[in-house]
């Protein structure tokens, strides 16, 4: 393993444990190091998914057995998107007006969460109308295949914002449904000839070991608040990460 492969995978470590302690994968992270560090525009996008998809199983698990989880609100989030992210994955778009737009909103939804971390927690939740997940998760199952990040920066400020599910229910699935999205998004990729690096297996091992200690603190030991907190970085951090690599 090169240096670079070898600094790849500490922050790869990192991304994982900080996305999935509020139940996100990583991907931007991922593609972010990726960037930073030279890898081929080829590589990054099915590299991130690959990763995507062991960190969201992860994740997933680990908020299901904590009781953070709804099969209600999800499943039509899910049904919806999985086709439109096979597109998305499948079809590559230039993204440098793209990235910058979602990257505001990404900032912005940060400042909100974290605004909201202050807020009593007893506040109202009602879920949306079964039509609304099913044209949401379309549009986001979309978004995520086009830029290989799994959906779960988008589900998540979505749910928070207009208020559809408590915070750590979020989580829970958010994780899942970066888990469908990116696996449906992989599929899309590999449709044309796909082209993995050598040092793949032990980013693998650097990103479940990241995400089984974050998803281990954010279900079980962190406060609602503080899981906020948490998923405000998160965001700011992917929106950021989204201008600057635009």
């Amino acid at each position: 393993m090169t240096s670079t492969d070898a600094a790849l995978a500490l922050l790869i470590f990192v991304a994982a444990l900080l996305y999935s302690s509020v139940g996100h994968a990583g991907a931007s992270g991922y593609l972010a190091a990726m960037a930073l560090l030279g890898v081929a525009p080829a590589v990054m996008k099915p590299t991130a998914l690959a990763l995507n998809i062991l960190v969201a199983i992860v994740a997933f698990t680990k908020f299901y057995r904590s009781g953070a989880f709804s099969w209600t609100l999800l499943w039509p989030f899910a049904v919806a998107s999985v086709p439109f992210a096979w597109l998305g994955g499948w079809i590559t778009l230039p993204t440098h007006f793209y990235k910058p737009l979602v990257g505001g909103v990404l900032i912005y939804t940060a400042w909100y969460s974290f605004r909201s971390a202050r807020q009593a927690e007893s506040v109202p939740v009602s879920a949306p109308p079964i039509s609304l997940r099913l044209f949401a998760g379309a549009v986001l199952g979309f978004l995520s295949g086009l830029t290989g990040v799994g959906g779960g920066i988008f589900l998540s400020p979505l749910l928070l914002v207009l208020g559809w599910a408590p915070i750590k229910v979020i989580s829970g699935v958010s994780a899942a449904f970066i888990l469908v999205n990116s696996s449906a998004g992989l599929l899309g990729v590999m449709q044309s000839p796909v082209v993995l690096p050598p040092a793949l297996p032990g980013w693998a091992v650097a990103a479940v070991a990241g995400g089984l200690i974050g998803a281990e603190y954010g279900s079980r030991r962190l406060g609602n608040p503080m899981i906020k907190k948490l998923l405000a970085l998160v965001l700011a951090i992917a929106g950021a990460k989204m201008i600057l690599t635009a």
